[in-house]
């Protein structure tokens, strides 16, 4: 078998297919997540704390001088920084993603549970030449 039938019979078999579709429903979904961090969820943080909390440019000068009030991009170039906010953020969309996923599976799961099962299949009926042979063998033990 070739390399390409053979690369072509993996790629196309059922596990890859889904892993592929997975990946990019994922990555789609991970954009979501990222929006609504970004979005919806922060800006409720901020009115909470009663600030700004985009904790993405939030961040420690470990070494060098980096200028007052400056981006964390900024920061990075003039000096060795700890971007603990950046942190935070993806943290948070990790614990959201987390727990958005939770639900989806204990909804899926609670549905599972809710199906009837599917009824045991009646047993095949016995063929005609079986049926006859055990007449044969019945009558020659009644003998």
């Amino acid at each position: 078998m070739g390399f390409a039938t053979e690369l072509k019979e993996f790629a196309m078999k059922g596990n890859v297919v889904d892993l592929a579709v997975g990946v990019i429903i994922g990555g789609a979904f991970g954009k979501i997540v990222d929006s609504a961090v970004k979005d919806l969820i922060m800006p409720v943080i901020s009115l909470i704390l009663g600030g700004n909390a985009d904790f993405s440019n939030k961040y420690l000068v470990l070494s060098g001088s980096a200028p007052v009030g400056a981006s964390l991009a900024e920061a990075q170039k003039a000096a060795n920084v700890f971007a603990w906010g950046n942190f935070i953020t993806i943290l948070i969309n990790f614990i959201i993603l987390a727990l958005v996923i939770f639900f989806m599976i204990r909804q899926i799961n609670r549905i599972k549970r809710d199906e009837p099962a599917p009824a045991p299949a009646a047993a095949p009926a016995t063929p005609e030449d079986v049926l006859l042979l055990r007449d044969i063998r019945d009558s020659l033990k009644a003998r």
